[in-house]
């Protein structure tokens, strides 16, 4: 179930609303756990029974943990098998075989796997319970069901943001539900609505029928237009997507932490890392990073260990070789940034001229980066990339369309929000206290709801890109 579908919006979300706010306080956590359960079945209720397993798997490994301390780092071990042999089977097992019949020259046939939504987000939320527990961060879950409204949560069931334990352990026992956070709440929906419906959508539509042509059959322009698109596609799908789950968490007494802070705006990779995607970037930093030594080891080892999460990062985004070399690539400039003090030569050059040049580097090296997130295979990418530099030779009696067949006056306008709304130009609009500005706001937001919901109702273009990861 799409949180923007009307199915979720004009059923699901108010049934469960008004159950949450009639009853008492004793009843919240059970409602919720059970509204979660009937979220997650609702799409694949086949996978529910994987989902369940590894509540269970984690709930008894967390115990054998926190009362075997001499065997501590036994069980840990093996509750981590056991949450990563999920994730391996569903998402790399035939990415294992296609890789093994190239080296090989085998033959073996692939499996028929589909993979659960939302396991990689709801693995990762599973291990960060068990390593708190092991680092004695937290106190071992004696109430399998509050660990079960945990990992299942379905603000952020499927597509994040990544919520560790020791963020959230104290308001799965008590929290507060009041008029103020329901109506902050609500708000940030509606904005992540918004954004996923009118900007997403939009963009996604454009960059879908670019990349689904042969490189050499478009057009640079067309081919630049598609990476643009397609990067605001990302961004506004994923973004939108968190600030629906954040607004859903704060209208069940929720606080989950920022999931992204606008990152076309950095003027570094480091920087476009500390602004995107924050709940990955400090899941890996606090249980990879940190646990291979971080920066308190010698030079060579730490930019080691940055190599080591950002392949980390490209492998656990999808079984593709695409994701992998965008790991790495991101990983590499991480590391140059790193070796030659990018952040303080950045400080000594104030000039805007400067600050300029820096924010189109960064540009560059996502937008780069995008294409091969995007790009069916490597081959596709590296067509298409060779295309956008004049690299490729092109086939220009085979050119089927024209740049306007791509953009007109409605994407020309939608281009021109995704610009204005990835920078913080309102960043702080929800906390405005002003009567007569809040009544600006609440109108503004209002029409876009209704727009929002005309197009749903609309429109049968509505993916969720994350649900692929």
């Amino acid at each position: 179930m799409l949180f923007s579908s009307m199915t979720f919006i004009g059923m699901f979300l108010p049934i469960v609303l008004l159950l949450y706010l009639i009853t008492k306080k004793e009843l919240h956590n059970p409602i919720l756990l059970i509204s979660s359960i009937l979220f997650y079945a609702w799409g694949e209720p086949k996978y529910l029974a994987i989902m369940l397993l590894s509540i269970i798997i984690n709930y008894f490994g967390a115990l054998a943990i926190d009362k075997f301390q001499k065997y501590k780092k036994i069980s840990l071990t093996l509750t981590i098998i056991g949450n990563l042999s999920f994730l391996i089977y569903f998402k790399y097992f035939n990415f294992l075989i296609d890789n093994c019949n190239n080296i090989f020259h085998a033959n073996i046939e692939p499996l028929n796997i589909i993979m659960p939504i939302g396991i990689s987000f709801y693995t990762f939320q599973a291990l960060s319970y068990v390593i708190d527990v092991y680092r004695k961060d937290v106190k071992a879950q004696k109430d399998i069901y509050k660990l079960a409204l945990y990992i299942c949560l379905f603000p952020q069931l499927i597509a994040g943001p990544i919520v560790k334990y020791h963020d959230i352990a104290e308001q799965i026992d008590s929290r507060e539900v009041n008029f103020e956070k329901v109506s902050y709440g609500v708000k940030r929906f509606i904005i992540g609505l918004s954004k996923k419906i009118l900007i997403a959508n939009t963009m996604g539509a454009i960059a879908d029928k670019i990349f689904c042509q042969d490189p050499h059959t478009i057009q640079h322009s067309i081919a630049w237009l598609g990476s643009i698109a397609y990067s605001f596609q990302l961004f506004f799908d994923f973004s939108g997507y968190s600030d629906m789950a954040i607004g859903l968490g704060m209208i069940f007494g929720f606080r989950f932490m920022e999931n992204f802070n606008y990152p076309y705006i950095s003027k570094s990779i480091t920087e476009f890392w500390r602004r995107w995607h924050i709940s990955l970037s400090t899941w890996f930093k606090e249980y990879i990073y940190i646990s291979l030594g971080g920066n308190r080891c010698s030079k060579l080892k730490t930019l080691r260990n940055l190599g080591i999460v950002f392949l980390v990062t490209g492998i656990w985004h999808g079984a593709s070789w695409n994701f992998v070399i965008w790991g790495l690539w991101h990983g590499a400039f991480i590391i140059l940034e790193k070796i030659f003090n990018i952040k303080q030569l950045q400080e000594t050059q104030t000039q805007i001229w400067q600050k300029t040049l820096w924010h189109i580097y960064c540009i560059f090296i996502f937008l780069i980066g995008w294409v091969m997130f995007r790009a069916d295979n490597m081959k596709h990418a590296w067509d298409y990339l060779m295309n956008m530099f004049g690299l490729l030779h092109l086939k220009t009696d085979e050119f089927l369309f024209g740049f306007s067949y791509y953009i007109d006056r409605i994407e020309i306008i939608t281009f021109m929000a995704a610009i204005v709304c990835s920078v913080p130009l309102f960043k702080n609009i929800l906390k405005i206290k002003t009567k007569w500005k809040m009544a600006l706001i609440n109108a503004w937001l209002t029409l876009l709801l209704i727009l929002s919901m005309s197009s749903i109702a609309a429109n049968t273009y509505n993916p969720f890109i994350y649900f692929r990861f």
